[in-house]
């Protein structure tokens, strides 16, 4: 990084580019205070903020120190300094660490240059939109509400009738980090709520509601090795077990029933890797359909000698998964056990805290309490679930911790609200760690935030509903993927069909079909049977959707070859088995507007139908290369529109001509 003085300021430069451009008439920072109301309505949130004063720091004087700089900066020359920048770092990245003189101010301001027709990813899992140019990001991880569309009659009834419906912006992983199309990307080190505002022309807008320790920067000649970087920066997944990449793991939730109903799935010739039962702890009936008994061990009425069942699927190659989250139900066995030891939160008068969930509450465990972890690790994770068979989990939850509860650390609720999520994944691996398990055992996560890669194997997409909608269907999955692929999370996988069905909205067997179409050219293939499963189709009531959903598990367990290659790459590099067209077309122009196809790899192009009634796709497929499609072997030049025939069971996919892997897609062709 460079400090060059121009025009009576200075402008950083990293890499040739540059970042910040600081002069007396148009600063880059500004400081001030403000005032928030935030109110939690089971894991959605209502966020406002007063600013009492945002102060331009329009007088800078720089100092060069060691190998860095120190830039003080006031609100004017010859006043108090308010806030120091220390910068260091050389031309591939460095840092920018924050120190805040006013111990009053509580609201922060830093505006990055922006060039027209500059493309940005990141900020976390982000649903709706995969370029963030031209929006604003609020970064808070909660509910990502129904619907997720405010003139769609679902979100509107999801407002109406329980404030869940959510926004374009809402998500259960934000992360405040983003790429941009200038090969650079951008880490603010915080924990507080922030924004990331894109909609100027000159500047993009960082804001954070708290001082931020250091502002990060990476800068790399190429796409995958920014990529690489962050990873390296943020933690490397463990690879994903063998076992997890081929067939589908079959989520059912009938209690002694899914056993039964799994051996129609492998009669149909399906290829199933595993069971998940999310019901292996029990239910409870609510308004909003069948829930979980959350006291994390197996029910004995529910699931009857649970251990033995799980050994016989084993012996067959089947693993056995279940669920678990960092809450426990107050009328549970664990509850009062943890209540006893001091291990869960508590209100400010020093009762323990209960979160309402819906028709029934729970205590939430305090993971800046040391014990509560190990308790939690050893008593609930490694007992009750690793020691009776299971070999996966969703871990569910992560961003549901409430800002007004005590913790034993002292530590701000406010502040520890989006690292919650990571402290949640840390519970996980080590629970895992420490049975020997890790690289075997495969548990999920839907929240996440800063850090969250390096403990969490596989993230999940989330509650979308079922349906195709533009803002919370079939597509949103693949935006999510792809944003958050960039930051270092290299497997991506959703609910196959969807999750959530409400007023009158359910599954057609058309959706199921063209979600398992898509799920087969992803690392993980996972069915849900959804928060209603009475009222919504489920894979084997009907013959023919069982009969095509078996075949794309096939397809899936044939690229194992190519899946495993992948995994062995995302373990060395990073790199996301779901991938933007322009990681490897950089210099294509077009294919940094692609949003709703992807490579898987370097060598296959994915486009899934994602609008309901269509036959025929068209897709566009990436110059200085040809493609061939998966399954007529017709030839495409590369730099094109390609349209194809997509009836149902051959989903519009290519794969690049010359690919070591030609003669495993070919031999797709015939399944």
């Amino acid at each position: 990084m460079q400090i060059l003085s121009r025009d009576g300021g200075f402008d950083l430069i990293l890499g040739g580019r540059p970042i910040l451009s600081h002069r007396s008439d148009a600063p880059f920072l500004f400081v001030g205070r403000g005032e928030e109301r935030m109110e939690m309505y089971r894991g959605n949130f209502d966020i406002e903020d007063y600013v009492t004063a945002r102060i331009p720091l329009t007088h800078a004087e720089v100092a060069e120190i060691g190998e860095g700089w120190r830039i003080a900066f006031a609100a004017g020359p010859g006043q108090k300094p308010l806030l120091s920048l220390t910068v260091t770092g050389d031309a591939r990245g460095g840092q920018l660490a924050v120190a805040a003189h006013d111990p009053s101010l509580n609201r922060f301001w830093l505006r990055i240059v922006a060039e027209a027709g500059e493309h940005v990813f990141g900020g976390g899992e982000q649903m709706s939109y995969f370029d963030l140019a031209g929006r604003r990001f609020p970064l808070w991880t909660s509910e990502p509400g129904v619907g997720r569309d405010k003139t769609s009659a679902i979100t509107f009834e999801a407002d109406r009738t329980g404030r869940a419906g959510g926004d374009y912006y809402n998500t259960n992983y934000p992360q405040p980090t983003y790429l941009s199309s200038r090969r650079y990307a951008l880490h603010l080190e915080t924990t507080a709520y922030s924004v990331f505002d894109f909609r100027h022309d000159g500047f993009h807008e960082i804001e954070a509601w708290a001082m931020p320790e250091r502002i990060e920067l990476f800068a790399r000649d190429r796409f995958t090795n920014l990529v690489t970087a962050l990873s390296e920066r943020f933690g490397r997944q463990p690879r994903l077990p063998d076992w997890a990449l081929t067939g589908a793991i079959v989520g059912l939730k009938d209690g002694a029933n899914s056993f039964a109903r799994l051996e129609r799935y492998i009669e149909a010739g399906a290829r199933v890797s595993a069971l998940w039962c999310e019901d292996w702890v029990g239910l409870r009936e609510t308004s909003f359909g069948k829930r979980l008994f959350w006291d994390w061990k197996a029910s004995d009425t529910r699931y009857p000698d649970l251990k033995r069942r799980i050994a016989e699927l084993n012996e067959r190659g089947i693993r056995f998964l279940g669920y678990v989250n960092p809450y426990l139900c107050n009328d549970g066995s664990l509850f009062p056990e943890a209540e006893a030891k001091g291990f869960l939160a508590t209100d400010a008068a020093g009762a323990t805290y209960l979160v309402d969930f819906g028709e029934f509450d729970c205590g939430v465990v305090d993971f800046t309490d040391e014990a509560a972890c190990r308790w939690f690790e050893d008593r609930v994770i490694g007992e009750n679930m690793i020691d009776h068979g299971l070999s996966g989990w969703m871990a569910d939850f992560g961003e549901y911790l409430p800002i007004d509860l005590k913790l034993k650390s002292d530590a701000d609720a406010r502040l520890m609200h989006n690292r919650w999520p990571v402290l949640w994944g840390e519970v996980n691996a080590r629970a895992v760690e420490r049975k020997g398990r890790t690289g075997d055992i495969v548990f999920f996560m839907r929240a996440g935030y800063s850090g969250i890669q390096e403990h969490c194997p596989l993230i999940w997409a989330g509650d979308q509903s079922v349906d195709f909608s533009r803002h919370d269907g079939l597509v949103t999955v693949i935006v999510g993927a792809l944003s958050c692929g960039l930051l270092g999370n290299a497997y991506h996988h959703s609910d196959i069909g969807g999750y959530t069905s409400l007023f009158g909205n359910v599954r057609s067997a058309e959706l199921l079909k063209r979600w398992a179409e898509m799920a087969a050219f992803t690392s993980v293939m996972r069915t849900h049977e959804g928060n209603r499963p009475g009222e919504n189709l489920q894979i084997d009531q009907n013959a023919e959707v069982l009969t095509h959903f078996a075949r794309m598990t096939r397809i899936h367990a044939a690229l194992a070859p190519y899946l495993g290659a992948l995994a062995d790459e995302a373990a060395a590099t990073g790199l996301p088995l779901q991938r933007p067209l322009f990681l490897h077309h950089e210099d294509d122009p077009r294919a940094f507007a692609v949003w709703d196809a992807y490579l898987l790899g370097p060598d296959l192009l994915v486009a899934p139908v994602w609008r309901a009634g269509e036959t025929r796709w068209t897709t566009y497929l990436p110059s200085d290369t040809d493609w061939v499609h998966l399954w007529s072997g017709e030839r495409f030049a590369g730099g094109t529109d390609a349209s194809v025939e997509a009836p149902f069971g051959e989903p519009p996919v290519f794969y690049r001509e010359g690919s070591e892997f030609s003669e495993v897609f070919a031999g797709l062709r015939g399944m």
